[in-house]
């Protein structure tokens, strides 16, 4: 790392640029500066050290790789637990009127900001791949901000604009992913239920009081994931479960009611469609 891109650490907590700031510190003894606020954005990156960053009321004890939003007027300061540890972190600060500029050209590059003031968002995690990825544009900014070459300003604003848009796409595709996982975890407990109930009336309405869900919502996770209906996803588990028992040996006119269709006309109809042959047909092929 050269030199020159490590800054000394001082406690002045305002800006002198009208538009952004970019320092990259590492210290070994800190010197602590207590719990303040200001008026514009602060993306912190932290690479190293036994540090609790308070933003608030709340502790976040921080893991390299950690990217903390503070928005403007927020309470924060870190402390430090191990002052001999080395404390290395970036700090980047940035004007709300530059951010508005950004967001003139496209909203994306204020994602990460707008969820800190809209919804408290501050603290974000990136394994140690990705975070690489971020010092690298983080050490290409600050190498364009000291140097003297020609097109400075352009590869300057290209470098922020790249940084805070790989940003954004990392943490918005995180939480994609997060939220599949989540429906997914949601979506397989419905299932079992759904399995572990097929003797039993179930509606969307049941269902929605059982996992505390709306039926839109039910409807669209079975969707999603399946393709069909609710009730055509319980139909189609209800007559798989009837084949099972009369193959097992059960009669024909007990499988319908034992899981949960009303009259064995419905049961009928609903056979032939999904299997092309009638109940006792089916039987017939699957004994020989």
């Amino acid at each position: 790392m050269p030199k020159r891109q490590s800054s000394k650490f001082n406690t002045r907590q305002y800006m002198l640029s009208e538009q952004y700031e970019v320092y990259y510190y590492s210290d070994t003894h800190f010197r602590s500066v207590g719990s303040h606020s200001h008026d514009y954005y602060e993306l912190y990156f932290f690479e190293e050290g036994a540090v609790t960053m308070v933003i608030g009321a709340k502790a976040y004890p921080l893991r390299p790789g950690d990217v903390i939003v503070i928005r403007p007027g927020m309470d924060h300061r870190a402390i430090l637990s191990d002052s001999e540890t080395p404390y290395r972190r970036f700090v980047f600060w940035q004007r709300k009127a530059f951010l508005e500029a950004l967001e003139s050209r496209s909203p994306d590059y204020g994602y990460l900001l707008r969820r800190a003031e809209d919804r408290g968002k501050y603290v974000y995690h990136f394994d140690p791949p990705t975070f690489n990825a971020i010092r690298t544009r983080l050490f290409t900014l600050l190498d364009e901000i000291h140097a003297d070459r020609f097109a400075r300003e352009t590869a300057i604003d290209l470098t922020i604009s790249e940084l805070l848009l790989f940003l954004s796409r990392t943490v918005h595709e995180q939480e994609q992913r997060r939220n599949r996982k989540e429906q997914l975890s949601r979506y397989e407990a419905i299932t079992h239920y759904v399995d572990e109930h097929l003797d039993e009336p179930l509606s969307l309405d049941a269902l929605g009081r059982e996992f505390y869900l709306s039926k839109y919502y039910l409807v669209h996770l079975f969707r999603e994931n399946t393709g069909l209906s609710v009730h055509q996803y319980i139909l189609k588990k209800r007559l798989a479960a009837c084949c099972d028992a009369m193959q097992g040996g059960a009669a024909v006119g007990e499988v319908y009611r034992q899981w949960g269709f009303g009259d064995y006309s419905a049961f009928y109809r609903a056979f032939r469609k999904e299997y092309g042959m009638s109940p006792s047909a089916y039987l017939e092929l699957h004994s020989l």
